[in-house]
């Protein structure tokens, strides 16, 4: 298939051709919805604690007997129903990691990749890195080419300039082709790429790599 470059003034420049088995696929959803629920769940830090019955300071002396008060029966200050007793059920120190395969990854970035593309909010832009980290040339960039909401923008590789200029304007976000992410592609309004953004995706997520070889490799 084939994307537009523009320039930086939002002028159409020329038509590449990019890999179709990357940016125009259909769209697995289902694998795309996983793929971001295991991505965001292995976000978290998992560190709640909360401490038990037995891990609270405390008595474990009755604090009553049992009958013949015509009163509950109580036992130790520690109970859950105290104040200042343990938690009951409560969190403890855990992983909520997820791993998915490494067929369905790619395949979730490939999706996304190709659901911005056919809904028009990839596009591809020829000198958007700066040579200065001044966030008014990238935001100039990004008005002309009417990216108004939120913006993922990705170079090929990391590009100080472009991180730093970005990181200045809000709902932008700028990464290098390598840390392209389920998350930060579902979250964004718009792709903007660079073209070696571009080929440097197709060579980690096309070609071979969009779908690995099964059974026995002959030898060569």
């Amino acid at each position: 298939m084939k994307l537009a470059v523009f320039d930086t003034s939002g002028r159409e420049l020329r038509k590449i051709d990019v890999a179709d088995d990357v940016f125009g696929i259909e769209p697995n959803r289902a694998v795309l919805h996983q793929a971001y629920v295991a991505q965001m769940a292995n976000r978290r830090a998992g560190t709640a604690s909360t401490r038990s019955r037995g891990e609270v300071a405390g008595s474990t002396v009755k604090i009553r007997r049992q009958k013949g008060l015509g009163r509950s029966r109580q036992g130790s200050t520690k109970a859950p129903h105290h104040v200042g007793g343990g938690v009951s059920h409560g969190p403890k120190p855990h992983s909520f990691a997820v791993r998915l395969p490494r067929q369905m990854r790619r395949l979730a970035l490939r999706s996304a990749l190709s659901s911005h593309a056919a809904d028009g909010g990839l596009v591809i832009v020829e000198g958007l890195v700066p040579n200065e980290p001044r966030t008014r040339a990238v935001q100039g960039a990004l008005s002309a080419l009417k990216v108004e909401r939120t913006a993922l923008v990705v170079s090929g590789e990391y590009e100080p300039n472009l991180t730093l200029a970005a990181r200045n304007i809000d709902q932008v976000k700028a990464l290098p082709a390598a840390n392209l992410n389920v998350v930060d592609l579902v979250n964004a309004h718009h792709v903007v790429l660079t073209e070696d953004a571009v080929r440097k995706i197709e060579a980690l997520w096309g070609g071979a790599n969009a779908r690995p070889a099964r059974g026995r490799q002959e030898a060569s």
